[in-house]
């Protein structure tokens, strides 16, 4: 069975840092695209990150230079470093995977065939 599992999420405050992973199983991740979506209660589901299939790397405006997308081919994972976490980083965090072409990476969670559940990040005092 080909699953995706995040995980690493939690309660922070504002400035602190998180590392989410999303491990899978199943299948490898370094022929895949992988993309990190978040969605806040209210707000529309935004890609926050994406690894290209030939490792070319995108990040959200509001994240760029606080998160760092990075895979650990050997584990099957990647995972996403989060710094200086600010209230609207706050959010259900889902990583997403699949054999796009080149480097695409689609900016709907829905065009991916893997996709995982979901770690919630909560970034309060």
């Amino acid at each position: 069975q080909l699953q995706l599992v995040e995980s690493g999420g939690g309660l922070v405050q504002p400035g602190g840092s998180l590392r989410l992973s999303c491990a899978a199983s199943g299948f490898t991740l370094d022929d895949y695209a992988i993309a990190w979506f978040r969605q806040a209660p209210g707000k529309e589901r935004e890609e926050v990150s994406c690894v290209s299939r030939v490792g070319k790397i995108a990040y959200l405006d509001s994240v760029n230079g606080r998160f760092t997308v990075s895979r650990e081919n050997a584990k099957h994972t990647v995972y996403l470093q989060m710094n200086s976490l600010k209230p609207e980083d706050t959010g259900m965090y889902y990583c997403a995977a699949d054999r796009f072409w080149s480097d695409a990476c689609p900016p709907r969670l829905y065009e991916y065939n893997y996709r995982g559940q979901g770690t919630q990040v909560t970034v309060s005092s």
